[in-house]
C-alpha cells in the first residue's frame, strides 16, 4: 500500500482547475435549481460538495488550487444525473461510488486543514467503511421516517441486503481506485503545507 501524502491529492495544474470550477458552477446550478423547485435533498447535496470543492482554493488563497475533477465528478455523478435523467448515474453502485468520493475528500481535508493525520492506505480503507456505513445509516433513517410518519417501509429485507451489497461494492472498488490515485501521485511533489502560506497559523 502507498504511503503517499494525503495532501499530494491537492494540486495546482491549472487544467484540473479548470475542469474542477467546471464542476462546482455545475453544482451550483445544480442547487439553486434544487431550492426553486423544491428538491430540497438534492440542493443539499449539490451545495455540500460545493462547500468541500471550494475549500482548498479558498484556504491555499489561489483558484487554480483544487481537488482532482475526476474525484469531483464522481462525487457530483448522482447530482448530475438527475439533471440529466440518467439512471445509470442515480443508481446504487453510482451513489455509493459518489459517497466513497466525498469520504476520500473528507480524508484528505481533514487531513490538510485540521490536526487529523492519516496514512494514504488508512485513508483507503476509510473510506470503504465510510461508504458501507453510509448504506447502513441511510436503511435507519428510511425506516425511522416510515415510523414516524406511519407509512410503508419502501425497501424490503431482500431490498436492503443488496444496498449492503452493492456499497460494499463500491466502496471496495473506489478503495482501489484511489489506491492507484496515490500511487501515481507518490511521484508529485505536494503543495506547500498550509501554516507556510497562511501567516499567523503556527504549527502545534
Amino acid at each position: 500500500m502507498s504511503q503517499t501524502r494525503l495532501e499530494q491529492l491537492i494540486g495546482d495544474d491549472r487544467t484540473n482547475a479548470v475542469a474542477g470550477w467546471a464542476i462546482v458552477v455545475t453544482l451550483v446550478g445544480i442547487g439553486v435549481g434544487g431550492l426553486a423547485t423544491r428538491e430540497i435533498l438534492w440542493a443539499t447535496f449539490a451545495l455540500v460538495l460545493v462547500g468541500l470543492a471550494v475549500l482548498p482554493p479558498i484556504a491555499f488563497r489561489s483558484p487554480l488550487v483544487m481537488l482532482p475533477w475526476e474525484v469531483l465528478l464522481l462525487a457530483a455523478a448522482p447530482a448530475l444525473g438527475i439533471v440529466l435523467g440518467a439512471d445509470l448515474l442515480t443508481g446504487h453502485v453510482a451513489s455509493y461510488l459518489s459517497v466513497a468520493a466525498v469520504a476520500l475528500v473528507l480524508a484528505v481535508e481533514l487531513q490538510t486543514f485540521t490536526a487529523v493525520r492519516m496514512t494514504a492506505s488508512f485513508a483507503v480503507v476509510f473510506v470503504v467503511v465510510t461508504t458501507m456505513a453510509a448504506a447502513a445509516l441511510w436503511a435507519v433513517f428510511r425506516w425511522g421516517v416510515a415510523t414516524v410518519f406511519g407509512v410503508p417501509f419502501e425497501a424490503g429485507h431482500d431490498a436492503v441486503m443488496w444496498e449492503f451489497v452493492f456499497s460494499a461494492l463500491a466502496g471496495l472498488g473506489a478503495g482501489v481506485v484511489f489506491e492507484l490515485y496515490f500511487r501515481r501521485l507518490g511521484r508529485i511533489d505536494p503543495l506547500p503545507d498550509l501554516e507556510d502560506l497562511l501567516p499567523g497559523v503556527d504549527d502545534d
